[in-house]
C-alpha cells in the first residue's frame, strides 16, 4: 500500500458478516474517495494504487469484492482480474470494474471474459457502487 493510503484510518478487526472491499486504481485520491464511501457505510475495505501490491496482498487480505481500475500503467484490469481468478478461484471475491478510459460494450465484454461480474463508469456514483457491493452479500460472501 502506497504511504499516501495508509494514512487513510480504518478498522482492522473482521466483523462476522461484515464485507471486505479492495481496492485498486493507479489513481490515489479514486482509491480515497471510494475507502471513504465504503467504510462510511460499515464495510472493511482496503486500497491499493499498484496492482501488484493488491495481488501480494490479496490473500491475506481475503476480500469478499474486489473493485479494479482497467486502465492502469503496469498491468492492464483485464490482466489483474485474470490473476485474482488464478489465486482466489472463481467462487470469491466479487470483480467489479471501473473505468474512465473504457466505456464501450466491447470493453465490458472484455471485462466480462476478464471475470468482472460489474462493471462502472468514472466518476463512479456512489450509490451505484455501495449497491454494486452490497449484492456480495447476497451471493454468500
Amino acid at each position: 500500500m502506497s504511504p499516501a493510503l495508509a494514512e487513510t484510518p480504518h478498522d482492522p478487526v473482521r466483523r462476522p458478516g461484515r464485507l471486505r472491499v479492495l481496492v485498486v486504481d493507479d489513481e490515489p485520491d479514486t482509491v480515497i474517495m471510494l475507502l471513504e464511501i465504503l467504510r462510511d457505510e460499515g464495510y472493511e475495505a482496503e486500497g491499493f494504487s499498484h496492482p501488484m501490491e493488491a495481488l501480494k496482498g490479496l490473500r491475506d487480505f481475503d476480500p469478499d469484492v474486489v473493485i479494479s481500475d482497467i486502465a492502469m500503467p503496469v498491468m492492464s484490469g483485464w490482466d489483474f482480474a485474470r490473476k485474482v481468478r488464478q489465486k482466489m478461484g472463481d467462487i470469491r471475491p466479487m470483480l467489479v470494474a471501473i473505468s474512465g478510459v473504457y466505456r464501450k460494450s466491447a470493453d465490458k465484454m472484455l471485462a466480462t471474459m476478464a471475470g468482472y461480474e460489474f462493471f462502472l463508469s468514472k466518476p463512479c456514483d456512489p450509490n451505484a457502487v455501495l449497491s454494486i457491493v452490497e449484492k456480495a452479500r447476497g451471493a454468500g460472501a
